[in-house]
C-alpha cells in the first residue's frame, strides 16, 4: 500500500459494536477489520465480474464438441463416470 487515504465512515451502532467486538476477537484495530471486509467485497465482486466476463465469450458447441468427442484415452482408474 504505497498511499493511505482518510474517509469518514458512518456506521450504525449495532454494527460498530459487532465490528469493535469481533476485531477484537482476532487481535486487529477496528480499521484493519474494516479494510479487510472491504477488500474482501471488492474481490468478490471482482471475481464475479471476471467470470461473467469470460462466460460471454463461451463457445458452448465447442465446449459441447470436446465433451462428446469419442477419441482419446479411455478413463484412468478412478477417474470414470
Amino acid at each position: 500500500m504505497k498511499q493511505v487515504t482518510t474517509y469518514p465512515l458512518r456506521l450504525p451502532r449495532s454494527i460498530k459494536e459487532a465490528v469493535a467486538r469481533i476485531a477484537k476477537q482476532e487481535g486487529t484495530s477496528i480499521n484493519q477489520f474494516v479494510v479487510m471486509a472491504v477488500a474482501e467485497k471488492l474481490s468478490a465482486l471482482e471475481t464475479a465480474a471476471f467470470f461473467e466476463k469470460r462466460r460471454s465469450r463461451a463457445n458452448l458447441k465447442a465446449f459441447k464438441r470436446i465433451m462428446t468427442r469419442q477419441r482419446g484415452e479411455p478413463p484412468r482408474p478412478g477417474d470414470e463416470v
